[in-house]
């Protein structure tokens, strides 16, 4: 029988329950194991997961802020019908909007940003030739991060982190495919030589060609989310 948590645990530990158990969802739902309108039953998942309801309420409450799960009445939750074209334009929003913080950060990152820069992707590297999935997505989303930050615009940086959030699941399961992590590394070589030479042009230019990249990247794990052009022609 599964132990419920009193409530202080629960509340103690939600968090990192809550994170895991969104995460474990959402790829479920982008890799194509829990079709649209699939509906998400709270005593079902705790089950499934072996922790309270409590955890699960929070990871609900993110995949819904995620765009993954919809709450819908006498229904409760269910999987969000998302389509293609959505993902499609979601994608072309979050490459314009961290290439515009990429360009910004080439100009304005302090020493102390461009040494934490370097840290992530040396981290990165070592995670690529590790072949450690987790370890390389941890890396990937600090040095975006850092990166997205250095821009210091508040605006830019509130605007690219809540839709990074919205499209971190599709982001995460590319790295399913072991060959896109040493991609993703080329291109983050790329990005970061141009952001330490100060060349703005590069910067947006390949900071947005890598956010493109890692949509397609998606439909080699999740086929499902291919457009139909690619689809035909494969």
């Amino acid at each position: 029988m599964m132990e419920i948590r009193d409530d202080e645990t629960a509340v103690r530990g939600r968090g990192g329950l809550a994170d895991d158990v969104c995460r474990r969802i959402a790829d479920e739902i982008v890799l194509g194991q829990l079709a649209p309108g699939s509906r998400l039953d709270e005593i079902s998942l705790a089950t499934r997961f072996n922790v309270s309801r409590t955890p699960i309420r929070e990871a609900l409450k993110q995949l819904a802020i995620m765009g993954l799960v919809e709450t819908r009445r006498n229904r409760g939750s269910v999987v969000a019908a998302l389509t293609i074209d959505q993902l499609n334009h979601m994608f072309e929003a979050i490459g314009e909007l961290e290439a515009a913080c990429a360009r910004h950060a080439a100009l304005r990152m302090s020493a102390d940003d461009r040494a934490r820069m370097l840290e992530y992707h040396a981290e990165g590297r070592a995670a690529m030739q590790a072949a450690d999935v987790n370890r390389y997505e941890a890396a990937n989303l600090e040095l975006h991060a850092v990166i997205i930050r250095g821009c210091y615009n508040p605006v830019l940086i509130d605007m690219a982190t809540s839709l990074r959030d919205r499209v971190s699941s599709f982001r995460r399961t590319q790295f399913r495919n072991l060959e896109r992590m040493g991609e993703s590394f080329e291109e983050h070589s790329v990005i970061v030589e141009a952001i330490l030479a100060h060349d703005v042009i590069t910067t947006y230019r390949e900071m947005r060609s890598h956010l493109l990249s890692a949509r397609s990247a998606t439909t080699r794990v999740a086929p499902a989310w291919a457009n139909p052009a690619d689809s035909s022609s494969s």
